[in-house]
């Protein structure tokens, strides 16, 4: 764990080779491992004073249909939702290529995007006017979601060997990477969404166990009861209110002053999907969580106020776009683990304007 924690903290930057801009097929799919993966987890777990149940990602035999190329999704059109978006409106791609999971999407600088890319190991910014993408931060012990808080500093939840809650930027250092004084492989599952919040914590998820916070100080607390299936994340623009996607409900949390959780209730039925995923905000306080197979669109009371139908895997949603006028999600299509996974970073124009005081 020591040492994964010294990797991370002295990688500042990466090779201008590295970091230039290309299109999709100009960067490698990359084979980093999920904790899971690791034939090294078996000794970690071995150290735990209660191991957890084992955790894996079906993966389908090889055939004909894994190793070629999957067809394209059918990407539907959207109907009305007043105020959200107009009837009519169609996805389109501005980003695609191979590999499994990447995920956490989060508006960048000058209508750029952010996000993790699992196999590839780092955090790219994708400019989706020209369809290029940069590498901004390398070797990261497979990235799974990035979070900026209002004060600008970028977050990021490692999935790895040794997984951790990362602060990238301004300085590279692991914020926490503990709980009740063992690493996080002794929690189980895999550590998915975070949103970072303005204290210079960050609220994250951990699937198959439920919802965590790590302080500014690096402490690392559990919150819910019954959120195991805890996946998307997000704080409300106020930063009083915490909303969290577990398989079919949305839930929301207040937050006290020291960033503790309370009064946990079921804020939604999510209607479309096989389960909810990432969230976001817009500027109206309304709440968008994908559900693989759409974005759910919710007032800020609660009410169900409609659906943005999508492609089946759709994930990893939000706003962004130079007036943040645009909705972003991550798609994931073909066989995880195997040689036909694809990604895809695909885009809608809304009505609704996101939330401007945060990057999501």
């Amino acid at each position: 764990m020591r040492e994964s924690g010294i990797a991370i903290a002295v990688f500042v930057g990466c090779a201008a080779a590295v970091c230039a801009q290309g299109l999709s097929s100009s960067f490698p799919r990359g084979n980093s491992q999920q904790a899971w993966q690791n034939p090294g987890l078996k000794a970690v777990l071995a150290k735990c004073k209660a191991p957890p149940a084992p955790f894996a990602i079906p993966v389908q035999p090889a055939s004909p249909a894994t190793t070629a190329a999957p067809p394209d999704p059918v990407m539907p059109t959207s109907t009305a939702i007043p105020g959200v978006i107009a009837a009519g409106q169609t996805w389109k791609t501005v980003w695609s290529w191979e590999g499994n999971n990447a995920d956490g999407i989060i508006a960048g600088d000058k209508g750029t995007v952010l996000f993790a890319n699992n196999d590839a190991n780092n955090v790219m910014q994708l400019d989706p006017a020209t369809g290029l993408a940069r590498i901004i931060h390398a070797d990261v012990n497979t990235g799974g979601a990035v979070s900026r808080s209002k004060n600008g500093a970028l977050f990021m939840v490692s999935r790895g060997l040794n997984p951790a809650v990362v602060q990238l930027e301004p300085q590279r250092k692991v914020l926490a990477s503990s709980f009740r004084g063992e690493p996080l492989d002794c929690v189980g599952g895999v550590v998915n969404d975070l949103s970072a919040d303005a204290r210079g914590g960050a609220y994250f998820t951990i699937s198959s166990v439920g919802v965590f916070y790590a302080s500014p100080q690096g402490v690392i607390s559990q919150y819910g009861e019954g959120v195991a299936g805890a996946n998307g994340i997000i704080l409300s623009s106020d930063e009083k209110i915490l909303y969290v996607t577990s398989g079919p409900s949305l839930f929301a949390f207040d937050l006290k002053a020291d960033g503790s959780l309370t009064n946990q209730r079921e804020f939604a039925k999510l209607r479309g999907g096989m389960g909810g995923d990432g969230a976001t905000i817009d500027s109206q306080g309304r709440v968008y969580a994908s559900t693989g197979a759409s974005v759910d669109v919710f007032s800020p009371s609660g009410e169900f106020l409609g659906s943005i139908p999508g492609p089946t895997m759709l994930h990893g949603v939000a706003f962004g776009g130079p007036d943040k006028k645009t909705l972003y999600a991550i798609l994931f299509y073909g066989g995880w683990g195997t040689p036909s996974a694809r990604n895809k970073v695909i885009a809608i124009p809304t009505l609704a304007q996101g939330y401007t005081g945060r990057a999501k």
